[in-house]
């Protein structure tokens, strides 16, 4: 009932604004892609997802004059407003007007609908449909090859079930059973500040510069070794904690785009992944060595991503921490 699963994009636009057009273009949107007309229903006590059609599915564009008031107070009171996911479109939107020439667009979006790569989909539609609406048209698209549901259905066929061995969900289990044994339950780092017995969400952000020179330097070295820059940055990384005091089972969680399709590539809708990526620092290895062992690791993780993560932890029970 929070927050926490809010993705706001804002974006300044300038010069005049078809408000009618806009507001037009949000439903051109919303009627292209199931996932953002799509509520969570309750069906015998499971969470089942309902797309609503799409005339009963038209979002509304929320104008808020902020010319004498706080743009920015206004824009974090919508973006931080809670959806009820049961009632409410997982995407809403605002213009905020603070000038007589200048508006804010706000999009939220709820991260059960979307995800990074989302973004690129959603606002290349959007710009597209307000192009066509201010000049008295309807967006003329082709037709998407499939929608968030049909992915789902095939994700569930695609798996299988536990009971059948030969299934990729029993296959893709059975790997992680084995790479993530014993896995340590907490790295033992020297944090600038006690965690919390709960955790509150909060964050920060820390800005670190990396320059044209060391990424040519870190890619020759990525070539050199055959494995990609993530791979380079992930073996620094460990190597870092390592030394910090975390031990020599570093294990990190990283995501995956999860669109192993590139049907799937023009979709809004929530397709990444978590991975335990796990870094066995022990012995002494040199950089080139690590490497390799990250590659390794690596490798098999992506080859085995389909499982999705909260299944996965289902399946291992890890010890709980607040």
């Amino acid at each position: 009932p929070g927050p926490l699963y809010n993705v706001p994009v804002a974006l300044r636009l300038h010069g005049d604004v078809d408000l009618a057009a806009l507001e037009a273009a949000l439903a051109d949107v919303v009627e292209r892609h199931e996932s953002l007309r799509t509520v969570v229903v309750e069906a015998d006590g499971e969470p089942c997802q309902l797309v609503l059609p799409a005339e009963a599915a038209r979002p509304v564009l929320e104008v808020v004059d902020c010319r004498t008031g706080d743009p920015v107070e206004a824009l974090a009171e919508f973006a931080w407003r809670p959806f009820d996911l049961a009632g409410d479109l997982p995407v809403r939107a605002a213009a905020l007007r603070i000038g007589a020439q200048e508006h804010l667009l706000v999009l939220v979006l709820h991260h059960i609908a979307s995800d990074g790569w989302s973004m690129g989909p959603l606002m290349r539609d959007l710009a597209e449909a307000y192009t066509a609406r201010t000049a008295g048209d309807r967006p003329d698209w082709q037709p998407l090859p499939v929608q968030y549901a049909d992915y789902a259905l095939w994700q569930r066929e695609l798996l299988g079930t536990e009971d059948d061995p030969a299934s990729i969900l029993s296959r893709q289990l059975a790997h992680w059973r084995e790479s993530l044994a014993d896995l340590p339950a907490e790295l033992a780092l020297p944090t600038d500040r006690p965690r919390p017995a709960a955790t509150e969400h909060g964050g920060d952000r820390v800005v670190l510069p990396l320059g044209a020179e060391l990424h040519r330097e870190l890619l020759e070295v990525a070539r050199a070794h055959r494995v990609t820059l993530f791979m380079v940055l992930q073996a620094g990384l460990a190597a870092l904690l390592s030394r910090l005091g975390a031990g020599t089972d570093v294990p990190i969680g990283s995501v995956v785009a999860g669109r192993s399709d590139e049907a799937l590539d023009e979709l809004v809708g929530f397709f990444v992944n978590t991975l335990v990526l796990r870094t066995d620092t022990s012995g002494d290895p040199s950089f080139a060595e690590l490497l390799a062992r990250v590659r390794e690791v690596d490798l098999a993780a992506y080859a085995h991503q389909d499982v999705p993560f909260e299944r996965l932890v289902e399946e291992l029970n890890p010890v709980r921490s607040l």
